[in-house]
């Protein structure tokens, strides 16, 4: 107990002694404050641009669950009104002449689709599908909705299948690797409240979009379910009338959210490439529908590219456009290719909806301090109205991290950029110890916003660098490629390398203490963090979540067509050695790390053994390793109360591999329960 309690009052002298005397009522944030940050999302806006809808979700810990709650406030600001009922929704969309909302409600285990009046009143429920419906959108004329539904059963079919007989066969027909059903195109009537099946196909769709004049339906749709075969599912026009479907491409590439223009003579769609699909950012294509040919319209862009909205003119298009950390909004004019950035804000700025006419728009901001927000403007005329404050506690409470944008020559070739987060009122006047992030992915990067858990490390004292390493997204396709074996690297070669250059450079510049380094990462973060405790033995702790150690035994169950095509190449059969010499399982005799594994028993995309057979290749060489098995969770966790012990497991791990102490796990504050017990016994 002594130990416990010298630990606890060396944290808070170490926190104390770098605050400014400005800042010393603030305290630091807690693995509870990560749980206790207010979430809000859904944000859209109405036609006409007068009013904003967003969610709230906040913590009920009794529950053990996220409570959300929808509310609609005018996009100029004031007082926001709760909007749905405690039965909530999802799939929130405003007819397009702004008079109603509709949106998708569970009712006997089935999703059906639900309407009320814009200005408030009940929901009504507009559809009673014998399947449910999956997918929907409104017609421009706000008389229709067209949506996607599974076929049913047979009525014998369906009888033995609630008695049991519930078998299937994998990836054929509609089933994956679980069950599937094809499903296929409805129009509901809302003058004449009745149903019309449009197709009759032994499909799978994905997206859809009406046409102006809502005679003819956009969609995407593939004709089998194998889970790495997404670049199958195609572009579709359906026409109403006489329900007589044409294909536009059939390239094996991964488009996705094709849309009309306004006028309904083009659309774009987004995709790697037009003819295939390499490892490279998305671009926006321009195709005609009569003649099915296509264009890129998006290269004068180098980065990530979401939300895309067309302007109402059809002559342009807008975006949300990451480069780099940070990500704003651009406009792309379709005549000439010029891509012009509207904001230049340090953080991430994403556009979530624009009203009919393009003048106005809902959007999110946050940065690595700031929790994010919902705020409306003009799209040309910036005028920024902030419509939530979500999280004041957090600006006036808490001592947060301090983040500088670095940048450093990796080994022989790239120049790879990342975060570095400090201590508040850090003076670099002594190395610290240091925990290198490792973000999933591959293909995923470290972005300008807020991270609670990066605040509660700084909080104890840690600095933590979280590098953008080759493969990442929103910088340059060549960076991207970089860790593919079309530049003869791959996976767990130049990105360790990036690694620790990283590492490096921060001993160099006097940031970190070379004798107090730890690393954590989640999915491929946990797959390239097992790789680097099998090169290296400098690192005292590390944390390694939903990670894949063994690709050939992950080649069948998991979510891996970028290990096939591109970063190991091949199939374990016809490439045997290199999916052997890539997989960190292959070195685990090397491992001298002490070893925290975290995994889902539910996750599907890097599959739960994984785990358990790093693990008992640690624990039968005696090393020092603990693995904690979460049930019912998925890749990403959703239990509170699993994050908890997440992060404070996690926390006590470094503190005790790291730093040398036990650290003292606070009681979460409110009503005690058990939910406060650790884990015992960390391994000696």
């Amino acid at each position: 107990m002594k130990s416990r309690i010298s630990a606890l009052w060396c944290s808070i002298l170490l926190i104390a002694s770098v605050l400014p005397a400005g800042d010393a009522q603030r305290r630091p944030m807690t693995a509870d404050d990560a749980l206790n940050i207010v979430q809000v999302a859904d944000a859209m806006i109405t036609p006409d641009g007068q009013w904003a809808f967003f969610s709230k979700s906040e913590l009920d810990w009794e529950k053990n669950k996220w409570e959300k709650k929808y509310y609609i406030i005018s996009a100029d600001g004031g007082e926001a009104f709760q909007y749905i009922g405690k039965d909530g929704g999802s799939n929130f969309q405003f007819s397009p002449d702004g008079k109603y909302m509709a949106f998708s409600r569970d009712q006997e285990e089935k999703q059906q689709i639900f309407l009320m009046r814009t200005h408030g009143g009940e929901a009504v429920r507009l559809t009673e599908h014998k399947t449910g419906v999956s997918l929907f959108k409104w017609a421009k004329d706000s008389r229709k909705i067209f949506f996607a539904a599974d076929e049913p059963r047979g009525e014998k079919e369906e009888k033995e299948y609630k008695n049991g007989d519930d078998v299937f066969m994998v990836d054929e027909g509609p089933n994956g690797q679980n069950e599937g059903r094809w499903n296929n195109i409805w129009l509901f009537d809302l003058e004449t409240k009745t149903e019309t099946k449009l197709t009759t196909e032994n499909f799978i769709v994905s997206h859809l979009d009406a046409a102006p004049d809502s005679k003819t339906i956009l969609f995407t749709a593939r004709y089998e379910n194998r889970r790495n075969n997404m670049n199958l599912s195609e572009i579709h026009i359906l026409d109403v009338e006489n329900k007589k479907i044409r294909r536009l491409t059939d390239n094996s590439a991964p488009e996705q959210d094709p849309l009309w223009s306004p006028d309904g003579k083009q659309i774009i769609f987004m995709a790697p490439d037009g003819n295939g699909w390499p490892n490279k950012n998305a671009k926006i294509y321009l195709m005609n529908p009569e003649t099915k040919e296509y264009r890129p319209v998006s290269l004068q862009f180098e980065g990530s590219i979401q939300g895309v909205f067309w302007d109402s003119d059809g002559k342009s298009i807008y975006f949300s456009g990451q480069q780099g950390t940070d990500t704003n909004l651009f406009q792309l004019d379709l005549v000439s290719g010029k891509c012009k950035k509207l904001t230049d804000y340090k953080g991430t700025f994403e556009v979530h909806a624009m009203s009919g006419d393009r003048k106005r728009m809902v959007y999110s901001f946050g940065d690595y301090k700031t929790p994010v927000d919902i705020y409306a403007s003009g799209v040309k005329k910036f005028k920024p109205v902030r419509l939530t404050d979500a999280n004041p506690w957090v600006r006036e409470e808490i001592a947060l991290a301090e983040m500088q944008l670095i940048q450093w020559q990796s080994v022989n070739d790239f120049r790879i950029e990342g975060l570095l987060h400090l201590p508040p009122g850090y003076k670099k006047d002594r190395p610290l110890p240091l925990i290198v992030n490792i973000h999933g992915g591959p293909a995923g990067s470290f972005t300008n916003q807020f991270r609670a858990m990066y605040h509660v490390y700084a909080g104890l004292g840690y600095a933590q660098l979280s590098p953008n390493v080759r493969g990442s997204d929103g910088y340059t396709d060549e960076l991207r490629l970089g860790n593919t074996i079309e530049k003869n690297d791959g996976v767990g070669q130049g990105d360790y390398r990036d690694i620790i250059s990283g590492v490096d450079t921060m001993i160099a510049e006097g940031y970190a203490d070379k004798d107090r380094l730890g690393l954590r990462g989640w999915s491929y973060g946990g797959i390239l963090g097992g790789w680097t405790i099998t090169r290296t033995n400098r690192f005292k702790a590390a944390s390694l979540g939903a990670g894949v150690y063994d690709w050939t035994s992950e080649y069948g169950p998991g979510f891996n067509y970028d290990i096939r095509l591109w970063h190991i190449g091949g199939t374990p059969w016809d490439n045997p050695e290199g999916y052997r010499q890539q997989s960190p399982l292959s070195h685990v005799k090397n491992v001298t790390t002490p070893t925290l594994l975290l995994h889902g028993m539910n996750d599907t995309t890097d599959t739960e053994p994984q785990s358990m057979t790093f693990f008992t290749a640690l624990k039968d060489q005696g090393k020092t390793v603990r693995y904690i098995r979460f049930p019912r969770e998925k890749h990403v966790f959703r239990e509170p109360r699993h994050q908890r012990a997440q992060n404070i497991e996690e926390i006590r791990w470094m503190q005790k591999y790291i730093m040398g102490t036990e650290w003292a796990t606070p009681e979460r504050p409110g009503k005690k329960d058990d939910s406060n017990k650790e884990i015992k016994e960390i391994p000696k």
